[in-house]
């Protein structure tokens, strides 16, 4: 404790370390404000059946991802899901295009060049969404919520919702220019955060009322067991395989110890989940967010988060996109060149073309467990379900799956970020057992 405390005056003395994290603290704040400013022309107290809709199922993810602006219909109700749609489609046609390979290959300006087209493209995804919303909005409350009727109400809350979610993607980027952490996970991780407290009380109430104590100190257990697999996971192994390590070796030592490329099982990190949860709520987006009774049995289906079909679509979803984020942020290529430049080799194989093809196999070969372990920790909560049929379904959402994985994933990030600035500065660190390993490849 005491040296928890030191670790804290050291972090307060360190100017451009305290101004970082006030100045990200400043920004959330703005955000929370954001998400309970109700769109002009809807009355705030006529929301409860807007509230009951998103008490569970893909609505309820959506609202966690927006902090619960959803639920309130807020100025920045859609969150900052549309720009991490953007975001897919444009890693998606830098694999097709040739364009897109150019850009991402010209360095900071080829990178302000796409992050100029997935503003454009967020916009485009906006004016099918907003009006999408507003749809859900009048199907779910009374006439007499809306305080404004008419056309103009729709034109001017889409441009509101436009706004609003542009304004959180600008808030993102600050954080990630002048804050402290990946502004865009860290607007996430916020509004996941503040429903966690919520769903834990509602859990331990009802299980408090039925009697049920100790199956709340089991989901406790259990849920905590989960929390260390996520780490494990976020962190991911630093070698590969000792079958494969063995051979990828340099020909230099250090300290008598020989210099392995670090390859590691899971090197996306939780990008593959975000990337598959926002297809997962394509269909239910393109059905004006399943509104009416009219809704398909495919929409009803993949509306259900704990059901069969959107947990096995997620899962696979989640090991393609896992091989696809890989492939993106592991360039054999590059390493062969560096190893070749550096004076390093693979024993038993040839520099060049055939050193890029090894690598190539190995990164296959060990990300297909990492993705499949991924996936099994995504479709966590579905599980957690059927074995406590009674739990609380906002609270089931934890176990796991999206929630969990970018909580833990974000703060490991960020004390990462914390402890640089502290090992820079000759400060102890946050962990005295070794340094805090954050994730890759956000």
């Amino acid at each position: 404790m005491k040296s928890f405390i030191q670790t804290l005056k050291n972090i307060w003395k360190i100017e451009d370390l305290k101004a970082r994290i006030l100045f990200t603290l400043g920004i959330i704040l703005v955000y929370r404000f954001c998400t309970f400013v109700t769109l002009p022309g809807i009355d705030p107290t006529q929301l409860q059946a807007l509230q009951a809709q998103t008490a569970g199922g893909i609505m309820g993810i959506l609202d966690m991802f927006s902090g619960g602006a959803f639920s309130n219909a807020s100025i920045v109700a859609l969150g900052i899901m549309p720009y991490i749609s953007a975001s897919i489609m444009v890693q998606l046609l830098g694999i097709a295009i040739p364009y897109f390979q150019r850009l991402q290959r010209e360095g900071e300006s080829g990178r302000r060049k796409i992050n100029q087209i997935t503003r454009y493209l967020t916009l485009i995804i906006l004016v099918l969404q907003a009006p999408a919303y507003l749809t859900n909005l009048h199907f779910q409350l009374p006439a007499e919520a809306f305080l404004i009727q008419g056309r103009w109400f729709t034109v001017i809350s889409t441009i509101i919702l436009m706004s609003g979610t542009m304004f959180v993607m600008w808030l993102g980027e600050r954080i990630t220019d002048k804050g402290i952490g990946n502004g865009i996970s860290m607007i996430i991780m916020i509004g996941i955060i503040a429903r966690l407290p919520e769903s834990l009380f509602q859990e331990f109430a009802w299980r408090l009322e039925s009697a049920n104590l100790v199956v709340f100190l089991v989901e406790i257990i259990i849920w905590l067991v989960v929390i260390g697999l996520c780490i494990v996971l976020v962190q991911g192994v630093r070698k590969i395989p000792v079958q494969y390590a063995k051979r990828i070796v340099g020909n230099k030592q250090y300290g008598g110890v020989r210099q392995y490329i670090p390859l590691k099982v899971n090197a996306t990190g939780v990008m593959p989940i975000i990337f598959a949860q926002a297809i997962m709520m394509v269909p239910v987006t393109l059905a004006g967010f399943a509104a009416s009774d009219a809704a398909s049995g495919f929409v009803v289906a993949f509306s259900n988060i704990m059901g069969f079909w959107y947990n096995f679509v997620n899962a696979i979803l989640i090991v393609l996109f896992t091989y696809f984020y890989t492939a993106v942020t592991i360039n054999p290529t590059q390493m062969a060149e560096d190893m070749k430049r550096n004076g390093g080799f693979i024993p038993g194989v040839k520099p060049g073309k055939k050193t890029v093809e090894y690598l190539d196999s190995i990164m296959s070969r060990i990300t297909l467990p990492g993705s499949l372990f991924l996936a099994f920790v995504a479709v966590l909560p579905a599980f957690a379900y059927v074995i406590f049929s009674d739990i609380n379904i906002q609270f089931v959402q934890f176990f796991g799956g999206t929630t969990l994985l970018i909580m833990v994933g974000v703060v490991l990030d960020t004390l990462q970020q914390i402890e640089s600035h502290l090992l820079m500065r000759h400060y102890d660190g946050l962990m005295k057992s070794g340094r805090i390993k954050g994730r890759s490849g956000t």
